[in-house]
C-alpha cells in the first residue's frame, strides 16, 4: 500500500458548543514506527494451497500509531499519531465488528485504516484490532467498533464531529462513546468533498 497525506477539505461546518478545544497544539506519539505489512509473503508447503495476494488499494491514507489521552472540557479521546481526534459510528457494529460507512460517508468521515498494528499509547493492547472494509482494506477498531477521522476538523486537536446527525461521538480508549461536550441540537456533517467527475446537483450536507 501506497501511504497518502491526510486530505482536509472545506465545507459547511458543525455547530461549535462552548466545549470548543482550545487552540493548543496536540501531544504526538514520539518516534512512531511504521507497522508491519499484515499481507507478507510467504512460502508455501509442498503439496499447500497458494495464500491469497492481499487486496491492493492505492493512495490510502494509514495510520502508524493511536494516543489515548485526557483532553480539557471533553475528557478522555484518542488521537492518531498526528493528533486527529477519532470518532465511532452508532450504525456500526462491535459484536460483531462491522463497518456501514462506505461511499460518500467515507469521503466525510475516512475509516482509520492500517496494514499490520498501529503503535499504540495510553490504549490496552487487547482493545485495538482490525475489520476488513468491503473494498479490502483493514479499519482499526477499538473496543470492536471501527473507527474514523471527520474532515469537519480543520487543524488536530478539534472535534466538531461530536454528536453529529446523533450518531457519531468521540471514541475513548476503550471504545464508548464520550458523552462529554454534546452540541446543542443535532448538527449535520459537513458536505462530501467533491470529485473530478462528479456532476452538477445537490451538495447540501449528508444526514450521516
Amino acid at each position: 500500500m501506497k501511504r497518502a497525506g491526510v486530505v482536509i477539505v472545506g465545507g459547511a461546518l458543525a455547530a461549535l458548543t462552548a466545549c470548543a478545544p482550545t487552540p493548543a497544539n496536540p501531544n504526538k506519539a514520539a518516534d512512531v514506527k511504521p507497522v508491519a505489512n499484515a499481507g507478507a509473503e510467504s512460502t508455501p508447503e509442498p503439496g499447500a494451497s497458494p495464500t491469497p495476494e492481499p487486496v491492493e488499494v492505492a493512495d490510502v491514507n494509514l495510520t502508524d500509531g493511536l494516543i489515548g489521552k485526557k483532553v480539557a472540557r471533553m475528557g478522555q479521546v484518542v488521537t492518531d499519531d498526528k493528533g486527529w481526534v477519532l470518532y465511532r459510528f452508532d450504525r456500526d457494529s462491535a459484536k460483531p465488528s462491522k463497518t456501514t460507512c462506505v461511499g460518500d460517508c467515507a469521503r466525510v468521515w475516512p475509516p482509520v485504516l492500517t496494514d499490520g498494528k498501529p503503535d499504540l499509547k495510553g490504549i490496552a493492547d487487547e482493545k485495538v484490532d482490525t475489520v476488513t472494509r468491503p473494498d479490502g482494506t483493514k479499519q482499526v477498531t477499538i473496543g470492536d467498533w471501527p473507527i474514523y477521522r471527520y474532515i469537519g476538523d480543520k487543524k488536530p486537536g478539534q472535534w466538531r464531529g461530536q454528536g453529529v446527525a446523533g450518531t457519531w461521538f468521540v471514541v475513548t480508549p476503550t471504545g464508548t462513546k464520550n458523552l462529554s461536550c454534546l452540541p446543542t441540537g443535532t448538527p449535520k456533517a459537513v458536505a462530501p468533498p467533491p470529485v473530478a467527475d462528479e456532476q452538477d446537483g445537490d451538495t447540501g450536507a449528508p444526514s450521516y
